[in-house]
């Protein structure tokens, strides 16, 4: 559910150079701590806002890199750490809920209007949330590589059982065997070209530990959003990863189908298209974005009082 090659080393694949920007570590009030946050301008002052959220077992840069100088060309661009993962906030407990207010609370401290929320993966989830407990402060939804639940199936329900009551076995340590088993699982089992890039993204990797990735794992496994997704009123695109075996393509266009007046935005590629195959996907967000923030406008002028 995320882009974190730290397991066994079988394949070398390419990693796409892209600038990171710079960023700062802000205390987010009433939310219990701090998270690494990247604000990138868009081309003028009243460039729409789009934040981004993150996949499992990654930070807001390694999920994101190669979209943001593309995206702030029309877009002021901001990213951040969520809970547990790279430099975000450290609780007691991992939950969507907490994520998705600490999106709300980030929004209100950076005073952003209409945003646009996006995420991947895990992220697409708590964007989601976001709509649910702050349908207020947003204005339009990418999903990417998303679904409504997961426990579909025998084997998921069996794994998502099984990681939910090891990692309630294992509460208050910071490595557990689950937990190592879960980080493996999520990995890629791929190697990056050793250059500057490759440092960099390992270093990301390394800032969320095993034990964070179990605890969001069972988090998402508790997920389901499939009673009120249909009520989403903002603008939505989503965007599907037709080859992708960890989040089936037909989930991810039921959902897509699930909320009024969504579009869909198809990628050829895997569940790691983000990264592996920014070339394709970046495009595809692109599109999605740009989609959102003009029936943004169409819908803010469909509320207007006659």
């Amino acid at each position: 559910m995320g882009v974190t090659p730290l397991g066994v080393v079988r394949n070398r694949v390419y990693l796409p150079w892209a600038p990171i920007p710079e960023g700062q570590l802000l205390e987010l009030p009433g939310r219990g701590g701090s998270t690494y946050v990247t604000d990138t301008p868009g081309p003028d002052p009243q460039s729409p806002t789009i934040v981004l959220l993150h996949a499992l077992g990654c930070t807001g840069l390694l999920t994101w890199f190669p979209a943001i100088r593309p995206l702030s060309k029309r877009f002021r661009v901001v990213t951040l750490d969520q809970r547990w993962h790279g430099q975000g906030i450290r609780s007691e407990h991992f939950s969507l809920a907490d994520c998705a207010d600490d999106v709300g609370a980030l929004i209100d401290l950076l005073d952003l209007d209409d945003v646009i929320v996006a995420g991947y993966s895990m992220g697409s989830i708590v964007a989601q949330r976001v709509w649910r407990q702050h349908p207020d402060k947003i204005s339009g939804l990418v999903l990417c590589a998303t679904t409504d639940r997961f426990r579909l199936t025998p084997v998921e329900r069996a794994f998502f059982t099984g990681m939910e009551t090891s990692m309630l076995a294992t509460r208050g340590l910071i490595r557990s065997r689950t937990a190592l088993a879960a980080a493996r699982a999520a990995s890629g089992r791929l190697a990056l070209d050793p250059n500057d890039m490759h440092e960099w993204a390992l270093r990301e990797f390394r800032s969320t530990s095993p034990w964070a990735v179990g605890q969001a794992l069972a988090a998402l496994g508790r997920h389901h959003s499939r009673p009120w997704i249909g009520r989403i009123d903002v603008p939505t695109a989503v965007v599907v990863n037709t080859k992708d075996k960890v989040i089936p393509t037909e989930r991810q266009i039921r959902l897509a189908r699930s909320i009024p007046g969504a579009t869909i935005h198809e990628v050829r590629a895997g569940h790691a298209a983000c990264v592996l195959a920014a070339e394709r996907f970046v495009p595809a967000l692109l599109e999605a974005t740009l989609t959102v923030n003009a029936r943004r406008r169409d819908f803010a002028r469909r509320s207007r009082p006659a």
